[in-house]
């Protein structure tokens, strides 16, 4: 979501209507579910990944004292910037609090008071500007000498490194942002020199140059993802052991930026090829370029060994089944997440040397303890898209013939074979239609694998396959007819919730302003009709619809909490909870945000966010899962059906290939449509197959040449189509002007319309654009614009939300 005259402040901790006083937080707002900071807790310690642990250092216990270092042990990163994070939290921990607060261990009163005193007196800026945060902090200057003084009263150090990022600013190819500063180099090298044991807590949102890493002197690493308003605890938690280290990574981490395969083509103003087409992250990494891996996908240590191996996997009827035992080798306990992937045949298409295909998480074993688990696929899950004509059948999902490899292991770079899957003849799995292709005139080469000489893989080019066929007629093939109009025959919502009358006899007395009125929000953030602090009210924005019940529905901002003019709860960020490989975690603590929504007036989360790490600089990736769509889909669907479960609604965004802030408004995703169905759609596919989301949120910025609010091929085509989702589909915040090419007598809100995008929000228009009106009623009343029959379809999606909607009416307080 973007902030523009809405009423909203950017900081985390602040609002306009709290600084006017239109609010006043009360002791009892604080409130917060039964269990919710527990799941918090526990969520945010599973996500953190131990990278490094010579000699088993860590878990520390038994009052070891700590000398810690590092301003981020006060002023902790809970959560990235931006709508994704702007919550007011009731408490938060920050390390050094949670530190002192543990039995388990001792800290440096000295050193700990000095950095309290110092970071009082230098304070970091509460409340930037939007879209100005602070990557990271100044740190407190330290001597070699001052170090060694320290070293002289204990022999183990902590030393925390803190970065954040946000919505609408990058992060930065320069120190304080993906590097290390010079202050944070010669703090590093003090104390590795001084101390006898080093341990580094890293505090982010997004994955950073991790190679210094291995550069000093380190016993252990924790990569501890921003944690939410458990932050603090949940570090101490995993470095005591009373949670056991077991997050796994959802990114791969290179040993530099230059080697990601996006690198180059990111960050464009206007617009960026994806020239790494389906081979992004891992996918790449492990195809071409395994040398440059500094820590693979799905990798981290525990503080316990594991064997897990299968007996052999089994093929019945077009499911793979692989059963896996899992058992305790070491004297601790501990998780462990036991990862299939595929290789498939190289074939006439080309494919990554290997995706991932299932996971599971062990619960907690004891020492010795053995659970079995079951991991299963669809062999037609792992087909390629031939969006060529390569193998005879465009536009299709085919299964090249040839040996599809199973492999079993615990990260990426650690599976080996276990079995295979033979396909005799190329297999078409599903043929469907060319859908968002590369415009003509935009056309590249993309990348592809070749033999090497050596009998290795390298990388080659092809040109990028161009669209084909036109809008026009599938547009028109689609049209609905329109219901014949009844008049006000005294049916109320209610009526069709109770099954006394039906949604079209409903819609069908409906008039034109209230058809229009259905199809936007309330025009402004912190609608009157909704909660304080809402990010807009949708349904019954005119008093006529209210008089009918339909309920005007508050969405809030999400996924890190509910952004209301109230104290809420912080979650962990997305990376943090999809490194936890564990969606039944994620389910559990959605649904204790399901109760706190129901409790201060959410009705709508703007949630999860769904897009595709592609590259490490994305600013917003930190309230995004992963490099990888099956990982993101499952988290995503945890996410939703944990809110729905309460009859509220989740709203997965941003659809689609949202994957840089730069200019995001504007810039232009050029991607092949094998690259969009195979990645940056699949995890959304998921997400509807699994959980049935209420609503989705299209994405700012253009998709080969089509905004996401404007686009037929992914809304109606894919999305309502091939997927058969039934919910509504609104617009991120504000759209951009224009006309409809196929249709050019509709424009703005009735190109939106024509594509099924059901409603505009916050419902006015783009503060940019001054341009005329195009607005529905105009565009009704043209005999080349909006049909009767199209607005009546976006009333009867967005009524089915309106009626799914169960919020309770209570307050807290």
């Amino acid at each position: 979501m973007i902030e523009r005259e809405a009423g909203i402040g950017a900081a985390a901790h602040s609002t306009d209507e709290l600084a006017q006083g239109r609010v006043q937080l009360r002791s009892e707002d604080r409130w917060i579910p039964d269990g919710m900071a527990d799941a918090c807790r526990r969520a945010a310690a599973e996500g953190i990944v131990l990278l490094k642990n010579e000699n088993g250092l860590l878990p520390v216990a038994g009052s070891a004292t700590i000398a810690v270092f590092g301003r981020v042990q006060q002023d902790y990163f809970t959560v990235g910037y931006g709508s994704g994070g702007d919550v007011r939290p009731p408490y938060q921990w920050n390390l050094l609090d949670a530190l002192r607060a543990s039995d388990e261990v001792d800290v440096d009163a000295e050193l700990a008071e000095r950095y309290v005193a110092w970071c009082a007196a230098h304070p970091v800026e509460a409340e930037p500007e939007w879209g100005t945060w602070p990557r990271s902090h100044p740190e407190m200057p330290l001597s070699a000498t001052e170090v060694a003084e320290v070293a002289a009263r204990t022999s183990l150090a902590l030393v925390v490194v803190g970065r954040s990022a946000g919505e609408a600013r990058e992060q930065a190819l320069e120190p304080g942002s993906f590097h290390l500063t010079e202050d944070e180099r010669d703090l590093l090298h003090h104390v590795t020199t001084a101390f006898e044991h080093t341990i580094a807590v890293v505090d982010t949102g997004n994955v950073i140059d991790l190679a210094w890493t291995r550069e000093y002197d380190l016993d252990a690493v924790l990569l501890a993802w921003q944690g939410g308003m458990e932050s603090g605890r949940a570090v101490v938690d995993v470095l005591t052991g009373a949670v056991p280290a077991g997050g796994k990574l959802t990114a791969t981490i290179a040993d530099e930026y230059a080697r990601y395969p996006s690198a180059g083509h990111f960050g464009g103003h206007e617009h960026n090829e994806y020239v790494e087409d389906v081979y992004v992250g891992y996918r790449y990494f492990e195809t071409f370029a395994p040398q440059h891996v500094l820590y693979p996908f799905g990798f981290g240590l525990g503080y316990t060994t594991f064997d897990v191996r299968t007996a052999g996997l089994r093929h019945d009827d077009g499911t793979v089944v692989v059963p896996v035992t899992v058992t305790n080798t070491g004297a601790r306990p501990g998780t462990e997440v036991a990862q299939v992937y595929v290789r498939a045949p190289h074939g006439l298409l080309g494919r990554p040397a290997r995706h991932l295909a299932a996971f599971a998480k062990t619960r907690v074993l004891a020492p010795g303890e053995t659970q079995e688990l079951e991991l299963r696929f669809d062999l037609a899950d792992v087909a390629a898209y031939d969006d060529a004509g390569r193998t005879g059948h465009r536009s299709a999902y085919v299964l090249e013939a040839g040996r599809y490899e199973v492999l079993l292991g615990t990260d990426a770079r650690s599976a080996t074979g276990c079995g295979d899957v033979v396909v005799d003849t190329l297999r078409v799995v599903r043929r469907l239609r060319e859908v968002a292709a590369v415009e003509p005139t935009h056309a590249f080469e993309r990348l592809v694998p070749r033999a090497g000489q050596d009998g290795g893989t390298v990388a080659g080019h092809e040109p990028v396959p161009v669209a084909t066929v036109g809008r026009r007629e599938r547009v028109l093939a689609a049209l609905p007819a329109p219901l014949e109009r009844t008049g006000d025959r005294g049916v109320v919502l209610a009526d069709v919730a109770a099954g006394r009358a039906s949604l079209p006899e409903f819609i069908a007395q409906l008039d034109d302003d209230e058809l229009e009125a259905l199809s936007r929000g309330d025009d402004v953030m912190d609608s009157a009709l909704g909660t304080p602090g809402n990010a807009g009210v949708l349904g019954g924005t005119i008093a006529s619809l209210r008089d009918k019940g339909v309920r005007a529905l508050t969405t809030t901002d999400g996924p890190a909490g509910i952004r209301l003019a109230t104290y809420t709860s912080l979650l962990p960020c997305g990376t943090a909870l999809a490194s936890t490989w564990n969606p039944a975690l994620v389910e559990t603590l959605y649904g204790h945000l399901a109760e706190e929504m129901a409790v201060k007036g959410s009705d709508v989360l703007l949630a999860p966010g769904m897009n595709i790490q592609r590259d490490p600089l994305c600013g917003r990736n930190f309230e995004y899962f992963s490099e990888d769509p099956l990982l993101t889909g499952r988290m995503g669907a945890a996410t939703v059906r944990g809110i729905q479960h309460a009859g509220l609604a989740a709203c997965p965004k941003h659809f689609a290939a949202n994957n840089q802030e730069t200019n995001r408004e504007h810039h232009d995703s050029r991607v092949s449509e094998r690259a969009l169905r195979e990645i940056y759609l699949r995890g959304f596919e998921i997400c509807v197959a699994e959980a049935a989301p209420r609503t989705v949120m299209t994405s700012y910025n253009k998709i080969n040449g089509t905004w996401g609010h404007y686009h037929h091929d992914l809304v109606t085509t894919v999305l309502r189509g091939e997927w058969g989702y039934t919910g509504a589909v609104m617009t991120d915040w504000w759209l951009r002007e224009a006309v409809d090419p196929d249709f050019p007598a509709l424009r703005n809100d009735a190109y939106r319309v024509r594509a099924q995008v059901d409603v505009n929000m916050p419902g006015a228009w783009d503060r940019d654009v001054q341009t005329g009106d195009g607005s529905l009623l105009e565009s009704l009343a043209d005999p080349d614009g909006i049909t009767l029959g199209e607005l009546q379809r976006t009333a009867a999606n967005v009524l089915r939300l309106v009626l799914s909607a169960a919020r309770g009416d209570r307050a807290v307080g």
